[in-house]
């Protein structure tokens, strides 16, 4: 008889044959691609950005970054990269493809939890917006990522396995000790509702999810390097030592013929400013005849320097591995360099710093690089704007998929239908086609408009600034140094929390912002970023038709701002790590067959401490319990606690030398200025 096909089964049958073939792909039809995130890395702490301005200075010399460097010049220059001005939301963005307005524009620590949203109630990227990793999977890749994630926690579909991460070993909150891996003050700034008691160093992969337990990746055993010049000179505890080993190891074990999408996370060159001493002594020596003369910019510098190492280091194994030539390298940074001390980063010539959306807080040290870039491409500046939501839609083209995101469109219309109380998830938007114009040498501009925040926005050449803006001020090449230490206005850092609670540093509001250098932009304040990028001339006066345009732009733009309820901390957060996890911040919703065991064992010491524990936390996170013990808090910490953290911020140097007065022995900050571990700028 006469078979007729049955197309209804036609769908099903292209079902079976996408999953039956999702390995199939081999390097030849698709590049591996090495995504490299430096945290808080300044503007002109990039060697490339200092050399040419300046030649051979002293601010050039303490700027070392040849293997970047290198990678510049055999890649593409992302001239106009814009991140937001804090670190959650730029991770955020980069890794959902939104503008970090329409991802996480609040920096809320890990621990928050509205129970009433089951899409959006929490910190970081809401659940139910697709990942890059994830997409990558679609086309065969193996994704791996090491480092800071800093972008949800709560439930095992916001840690990186959830976002489509094959394995991840790193730390979920803004940062932690590089040492002994706690999230303690010195790192984040801030005190959790957990009191900052547990450590912050996790692992997800095919046969386990939890807490590290290698006892010698937690030990804070290899401390003493940082206080003994060449004792150790890359000692084996230090958290960036680990990150890199297990970077090294992802590229070591992998199937070349598959292929990669790595994600290497660095902590640098985020506080606490922990380094080994052999560094500090390279970046001594790298500088004679000059001396460093603030122990808080020696370190960010010996730092930079051992971050531009381990980026040598990466390379080195793609080109060893036979993977380089098939392989795109992007780089940049999540933010502007930090200006308060103690975070000692240095944005010259270009105005402010981090949390501020003058250039130096949202304009990013970023690239294109290695060996499956275009002959073509190599060299070249990209003078176009390009946003980090961008890299989503980037890698999307570079692989032939989609820049979109039906996981999303899908929960919008549960929303629509069952809780129309709750926002929307915006839809990406990461431009489509943006990397062949980056490759191609193609001048024209492909963001016509680009929001930066709620308070800035640019439509090149022309940029608005608004609002009070924190950090509005020009360093010079040697920042910071012992006039900085030794002024009135010391530079303080803006963002300590209790809970949820902002910590004011000065009850006194003159002296609060005379300490955070604001300026305020009431009516707007207009550059032209091409004729003046280090924004010295307001143009709002001279310029009026354009400033009511921009503020029009900015105005439509804050109507889209995507904040929901993400609720307060969550004291069954802790509970769970203190009497379930084993001592490890981690996932504690949903999480019925997420952890595999085995856990950190507890002595019968501990085990009475988590008893108690829990019972004072239930109390402690009563909300006029917790209220009651901020303000109690917020009387005394400007007068108590300021003092001792701002003498702990940074030291001056005499002669390479930490001077006495400087020296803190209960923490450890040492003659020589290399002991930081209990000094807030260590």
């Amino acid at each position: 008889g006469n078979i007729m096909p049955n197309y209804a089964l036609l769908p099903l049958v292209l079902l079976a044959v996408h999953f039956c073939c999702i390995n199939c792909y081999v390097k030849d039809d698709l590049p591996h691609i090495v995504t490299i995130l430096v945290d808080d890395w300044g503007w002109s702490n990039f060697g490339s950005h200092r050399t040419p301005r300046e030649g051979v200075s002293q601010g050039a010399l303490e700027q070392h970054t040849p293997n970047i460097d290198s990678l510049l010049n055999s890649g593409v220059d992302l001239n106009r990269h814009y991140a937001y001005k804090i670190c959650s939301p730029s991770r955020s963005s980069l890794q959902s493809g939104r503008h970090p307005d329409h991802v996480n524009p609040l920096n809320t620590g890990v621990l928050v939890n509205n129970p009433s949203d089951p899409v959006s109630g929490y910190q970081g990227i809401p659940k139910n917006m697709t990942g890059i990793a994830e997409k990558l999977k679609t086309k065969g890749y193996k994704t791996h990522m090491t480092g800071k994630w800093d972008a949800g926690m709560a439930t095992p579909s916001h840690t990186p396995q959830g976002r489509g991460y094959d394995s991840f070993y790193g730390y979920f909150q803004h940062a932690n000790n590089y040492w002994n891996k706690g999230g303690h003050i010195e790192a984040t700034g801030n005190v959790d509702l957990c009191l900052n008691r547990f450590t912050d160093l996790f692992m997800e992969n095919a046969t386990y999810r939890g807490g590290v337990l290698d006892s010698g990746e937690l030990s804070d055993k290899c401390l003493g390097s940082d206080k003994n010049p060449g004792d150790v000179e890359d000692p084996e505890c230090y958290e960036e030592h680990i990150f890199k080993k297990k970077t090294l190891e992802v590229i070591e074990n992998h199937d070349e013929e598959t292929p990669l999408f790595l994600f290497h996370s660095f902590h640098l060159i985020h506080t606490p400013l922990n380094v080994p001493a052999s560094y500090l002594e390279k970046v001594d020596k790298m500088i004679n005849p000059y001396e460093f003369d603030s122990a808080a910019r020696r370190n960010y510098s010996a730092m930079v320097y051992y971050m531009d190492e381990v980026v040598g280091e990466i390379v080195d194994a793609l080109k060893a591995k036979g993977m380089y030539d098939d392989t795109v390298i992007a780089l940049m940074s999540d933010n502007g360099g930090p200006l308060y001390l103690p975070g000692a980063a240095n944005n010259a010539p270009l105005k402010g710093g981090k949390y501020s959306d003058w250039e130096g807080g949202v304009r990013t040290n970023a690239l294109i690089s290695g060996g499956k870039l275009p002959e073509e491409a190599r060299g070249t500046v990209y003078n176009g704007l390009v946003s980090i939501a961008d890299w989503f839609g980037m890698f999307c083209d570079l692989v032939g998929l989609p820049v979109d995101d039906p996981k999303s469109e899908a929960a919008n219309d549960w929303l629509t239908q069952y809780r129309p109380d709750l926002p929307s998830l915006p839809p990406v938007d990461a431009l489509s086609g943006l990397f062949s114009k980056i490759v191609s040498g193609d001048k024209e501009n492909a963001h016509p408009v680009l929001p930066l925040s709620s308070q800035a926005l640019i439509k090149y050449p022309y940029k608005i600034v608004t609002g009070i803006q924190p950090y509005s001020n020009w360093t010079g090449e040697l920042f910071p140094n012992c006039t900085t230490l030794e002024g009135p206005l010391v530079p303080w850092h803006n963002d300590s929390n209790l809970f949820e609670f902002h910590l004011d540093w000065s009850l006194d509001e003159e002296e609060l912002a005379g300490h955070l250098w604001k300026e305020e932009c009431a009516g707007g304040c207009l550059f032209n970023i091409e004729t003046d990028p280090n924004e010295t001339n307001d143009l709002a006066a001279a310029e009026p038709e354009v400033l009511r345009e921009l503020a029009g732009l900015l105005d439509d733009h804050v109507k889209t701002l995507f904040i929901p309820d993400r609720g307060v901390e969550d004291h069954m957060a802790c509970q769970h790590s203190a009497s379930v996890n084993g001592g490890f911040y981690g996932p504690w919703l949903e999480v019925e067959g997420y952890y595999t065991g085995p856990f950190r064992k507890l002595s019968l010491k501990q085990k009475l401490f988590v008893e108690a524990y829990d019972e004072f936390l239930e109390v402690l996170s009563h909300p006029r319990i917790e209220e009651e013990v901020y303000k109690i808090t917020q009387k005394i910490y400007p007068g108590c606690m300021v003092p001792p953290l701002e003498k702990s911020f940074d030291c001056c140097m005499v002669e390479g030398v930490v001077e006495n007065t400087c020296v803190d022995k209960e923490h450890g900050y040492s003659a020589n200025g290399v002991g930081v571990e209990g000094c807030w700028s260590g």
